[in-house]
């Protein structure tokens, strides 16, 4: 029991790290992201909210699809909501994203993504729809001063296509695209 807890959980477990650290080091280390003072602020592979202490969104910045995990992009309760279509709580969480998203985007209701009002699965992809994206163009812009053809573009740059191209739909990660806006400045 000695020799095999050495081998595989001691052995293994170092060749594995010591694989990854040399292959693939930043996926071994988190994915991280750094702002430009090159402080690690998050994950790639993990979302965040973009809003302030009361939980209102900040205008400078573009939102995050919903988080059902904990009190929001929690990673250690990583989880969906569990509810069917029909449920009346989420129909009801859903109108009211939709109204506060139409109110802040100003725009009908009717032109909001779905990914805006739904949280993923595990409550913590980092991705938005680039439908999403655009439509929080405007905003961010104008909240920056910034001119609306240099926004769009900024977000088509960071567009992520179908992974072989065939997987997935396309996305943008928000917490790139918000360091990306930051860095093009305000």
């Amino acid at each position: 029991m000695l020799v095999f807890t050495l081998v595989l959980g001691v052995g293994y477990t170092l060749l594995i790290t010591g694989i990854g650290q040399l292959a693939l080091p930043w996926q071994a280390n988190g994915s991280t992201v750094q702002n430009t003072a090159g402080e690690t602020i998050g994950s790639a592979l993990i979302g965040q909210s973009f809003t302030d202490a009361d939980g209102n969104a900040l205008p400078e910045y573009f939102q995050s699809r919903p988080s059902a995990a904990g009190d929001g992009y929690d990673g250690g309760a990583s989880s969906g909501c569990n509810w069917g279509p029909e449920n009346a709580d989420l129909v009801s969480a859903i109108e009211e994203r939709q109204a506060a998203i139409a109110e802040l985007e100003d725009v009908d209701p009717s032109e909001i993504p779905a990914d805006a009002v739904t949280a993923s699965a595990s409550g913590l992809d980092p991705h938005i729809s680039p439908a999403y994206a655009l439509l929080q163009v405007p905003r961010v812009a104008a909240t920056r001063g910034l001119d609306e053809s240099d926004v769009r573009a900024l977000v088509e740059a960071h567009i992520q296509q179908r992974d072989l191209g065939y997987l997935g739909q396309p996305r943008v990660n928000v917490v790139e695209l918000n360091l990306a806006l930051d860095a093009l400045g305000s």
